[in-house]
């Protein structure tokens, strides 16, 4: 519809609204420039060289609770700060800001009228005029109160997960202690040394190993490791550990008492993740006088136990064909005899100590060179072989990451008459 007066009215019209809105637009800016500096999400303030304040925004003066008159000419930045703020100010802020003309993002904490702290993040620029002098020092403010409220709360919420952390690492070591003996029973005409090395405090490792008396004067001990690790792999050690006493203590036949255990792992988890473990077991009976050691051992899928002489050989003592404990419920088990003489030491260990990785070469340690290892320690006494595995062990560094057990057993040699 067209506007009275025609096509020139209307276009006379339409010129005038946009002059009109130009104006207003102008207007707006002018007194935006203003209002943008008093009342500006931030806190602005303008001090001479020498630290008095020669200007300050409305923003900033409610934060503070102070009135303009208070601060302007009167006061130095310094003055609206804390006292460690102030010590900060002086110290530190001061001279980098005259070195360097600038400085960024600063934390400080202002004073404010009631005596209450408001945490700040202070931004402050030199100017300078057309030779270079400096004029002034203009400083931008940013109320830092949800930063420090959330940084509060991310050190409160970290302090927590670190008590949390401590409070399940000494669980997890309070329960490992439970499922390896304290201390190994002596044993007469034996030495026996043992040694547990543990992969992490946080997490429950599934090696185990036991040494104890049978009746006739005969002892069993084992050693074995379940698959994984934490709470599921500790409720499969506590069962292997009692499952092979008790049925040791029934028919202390080696592979019988394997067959037992794999019967047990069956029935407790067969509707359940298979749960599975290597173990070696083994019979010790004294062959009476000094003549040493009979030693009957079978072997689960565990590595083979290695037999150091007292003529300086080594060699593995395998137990082939025994399968792991707790995959099949008819598991075949294989048995092997060897007499332990004087001077002569074995040692039974977990596969963590032969798939430790040599850092130097990202190589894993392997069976032919822990072999090489103990036949160049061969003959050895049970704990003096266990120190120097245990030395071996300390040398990997964070090539360790799995959990290690050691047993060694060994008949002391005689003692030669003056």
């Amino acid at each position: 519809m067209a506007r009275p007066g025609g096509e020139e009215a209307d276009g006379s019209w339409a010129a005038g609204d946009r002059d009109q809105e130009q104006l207003s637009f102008s207007a707006l800016l002018d007194d935006s420039a203003e209002d943008l500096y008093e009342n500006a999400p931030c806190g602005y303030l303008s001090t001479l060289m020498d630290g008095r304040i020669a200007k300050v925004n409305g923003t900033l003066l409610r934060w503070l609770g102070r009135d303009r008159e208070e601060l302007v000419g009167r006061e130095q930045f310094s003055d609206l700060l804390t006292v460690g703020g102030r010590l900060y100010h002086e110290t530190h802020f001061s001279p980098l800001l005259r070195m360097q003309g600038e400085v960024n993002g600063v934390a400080l904490e202002l004073r404010a009228a009631d005596g209450s702290r408001l945490p700040v993040l202070v931004t402050s620029v030199v100017k300078r005029d057309s030779s270079g002098e400096p004029l002034l020092i203009r400083t931008t403010l940013l109320d830092a109160r949800d930063r420090r409220a959330y940084e509060q709360e991310l050190l409160r919420a970290r302090q927590e997960a670190e008590r949390e952390r401590e409070r399940l690492r000494r669980l997890a070591t309070t329960l490992q202690r439970t499922l390896i003996p304290p201390a190994l029973e002596p044993v007469p005409g034996l030495d026996v040394t043992a040694h547990y090395h543990f992969a992490s405090s946080d997490e429950v490792g599934g090696d185990f190993y036991d040494l104890f008396p049978l009746a006739a004067g005969r002892w069993g001990f084992f050693m074995g490791d379940v698959r994984g690790k934490g709470a599921d792999a500790a409720v499969v050690t506590s069962l292997a550990r009692y499952t092979l006493r008790a049925a040791a203590v029934s028919d202390p036949v080696p592979a019988t008492v394997l067959a037992n255990l794999n019967t047990a792992l069956n029935q407790q988890f067969q509707d359940d993740e298979p749960r599975f473990c290597t173990v070696i077991f083994g019979l010790l009976e004294p062959e009476g006088g000094d003549r040493g050691f009979h030693v009957v051992l079978a072997g689960g899928g565990h590595p083979p136990a290695v037999l150091l002489r007292a003529d300086g050989t080594a060699d593995y003592l395998p137990t082939p064909g025994g399968q792991l404990v707790g995959v099949v419920q008819d598991a075949q088990f294989t048995t092997a005899v060897v007499e332990l003489r004087p001077g002569d030491t074995m040692l039974l260990y977990t596969d963590g100590l032969t798939e430790a990785r040599d850092l130097a070469t990202g190589e894993r340690y392997g069976d032919e060179a822990l072999l090489d290892f103990v036949r160049a320690l061969a003959p050895v006494s049970a704990p003096r072989a266990v120190q120097a595995v245990t030395g071996l062990l300390d040398s990997f560094g964070e090539g360790l990451d799995d959990d290690i057990a050691l047993l060694a057993v060994g008949v002391p040699r005689r003692e030669t008459p003056a």
